[in-house]
């Protein structure tokens, strides 16, 4: 799978997001967040080793109701997803293991 370069502005509904197959990983956050620019060499890192995860970010910010139903109060949020299920969070991961076990959880064959 690739990993999204920009954040989505229009995100998905929570209905598709719990309908997607396989695992994902689910990344809230702005372009404009240092703390998501900060966590992008992480991410891309960890995700390097398991190429099968989709990766959506999708922006988040008030009024948005996909970042709302998965609790995001801080950017970036990642949520972990084996066929829409969420398995594991992390907010505002600063090193590459962290994400690398989350992702374990989801894609424990990588």
């Amino acid at each position: 799978m690739t990993t999204a370069d920009r954040y989505l502005t229009e995100a998905p509904s929570r209905a598709d997001i719990d309908a997607l197959p396989g695992t994902t990983l689910l990344e809230f956050g702005t372009d404009w967040c240092g703390h998501c620019r900060a966590a992008q060499a992480v991410v891309s890192e960890a995700l390097a080793r398991h190429p099968g995860v989709r990766h959506l970010r999708v922006e988040d910010g008030r009024g948005r109701p996909l970042g709302r139903s998965f609790g995001v109060k801080l950017w970036p949020t990642l949520v972990f997803l084996e066929s829409g299920r969420e398995l594991d969070k992390l907010v505002r991961p600063q090193d590459v293991q962290s994400v690398a076990r989350a992702l374990q959880r989801i894609d424990p064959v990588a």
